[in-house]
C-alpha cells in the first residue's frame, strides 16, 4: 500500500493528514489523487465512507495552491464542488478546513433551508472553492450573487443521488455556466445508464476508476 508522500501529495497537506492521522490512502484515493494531479478528467465510482471526500478534496487544494492562472480575478470561484445534500455540503467543506489548514486558500459552502444572508458575507470577502448544493447554488447566481464564469476544476460528487432527488436539469444548467475549458471530476456510488450518459457528456481526457471497499 502506498503513501500520500508517495502520491505527491505537497508538504502542507501532507502535515495537515498528519495530524488527522492519516497516513496511507483509501483504493479510491490511491486511484484518483495522481490523476487529479496531473490535470486529467476522473470518473469514480466508489461508496459512501470509501473515503472519495478526500480523493478529490486533496489534490484540488493542492492544485489550487500550486498558483494562479493568468488572467487571474481576485475572489473568483477557482473550484466548485457540486453536492446534493446540505450534509455533504458541511461534511466536505469540514474536509477542506481539515486538509487545507495550512493553505492560503478561501472556501465557503452554501446550501438551502436557512437564511442566504451568511452565506453571501462569505461570497462577499472573496473564495477559491464553493461547495454547493444545485438550488441555493442557481438561487445565488440568478441574484447575481455568484458567476462560475472562472471556475477551473468543477466536481460532481454523489452524481447519482442528484440524479434521484431530480437534480439532473439543474446540473446541466450549471455545466452550461462553468467554462468549457476545465478539469472535472465525477463521483458516484452507482452509474445507472442517465449518469453514465452525463459522464460521457463532460469528461475529457478522462481516468476511470473505482473502489470496491
Amino acid at each position: 500500500m502506498k503513501t500520500f508522500k508517495e502520491l505527491r501529495v505537497s508538504a502542507p497537506i501532507l502535515e495537515a493528514l498528519s495530524r488527522q492521522g492519516y497516513a496511507c490512502p483509501t483504493p479510491i484515493q490511491e486511484q484518483a489523487i495522481p490523476q487529479v494531479l496531473q490535470g486529467k478528467d476522473v470518473l469514480g465510482c466508489a461508496q459512501t465512507g470509501t473515503g472519495k471526500t478526500a480523493a478529490f478534496s486533496i489534490p484540488v487544494l493542492q492544485l489550487l495552491s500550486a498558483g494562479k492562472p493568468e488572467g487571474y480575478k481576485q475572489g473568483a470561484i477557482r473550484s466548485l464542488i457540486l453536492t446534493p445534500t446540505r450534509e455533504l455540503a458541511i461534511q466536505i467543506d469540514e474536509s477542506l478546513e481539515a486538509y487545507g489548514e495550512n493553505l492560503e486558500l478561501k472556501h465557503a459552502v452554501v446550501f438551502g433551508g436557512v437564511s442566504q444572508s451568511s452565506q453571501v458575507q462569505q461570497l462577499r470577502q472573496g473564495v477559491d472553492i464553493l461547495v454547493a448544493t444545485p438550488g441555493r447554488l442557481l438561487d445565488l447566481v440568478s441574484q447575481k450573487l455568484i458567476w462560475l464564469d472562472k471556475v477551473e476544476i468543477l466536481v460532481l460528487d454523489e452524481a447519482d443521488r442528484m440524479l434521484d432527488m431530480g437534480f439532473i436539469h439543474d446540473v446541466k444548467r450549471v455545466l452550461s455556466l462553468v467554462p468549457a475549458k476545465r478539469q472535472t471530476l465525477f463521483f458516484s456510488a452507482t452509474m445507472p445508464r442517465q449518469i453514465q450518459a452525463l459522464a460521457d457528456a463532460i469528461l475529457r481526457r478522462s481516468y476511470e476508476g473505482g473502489s470496491d471497499s
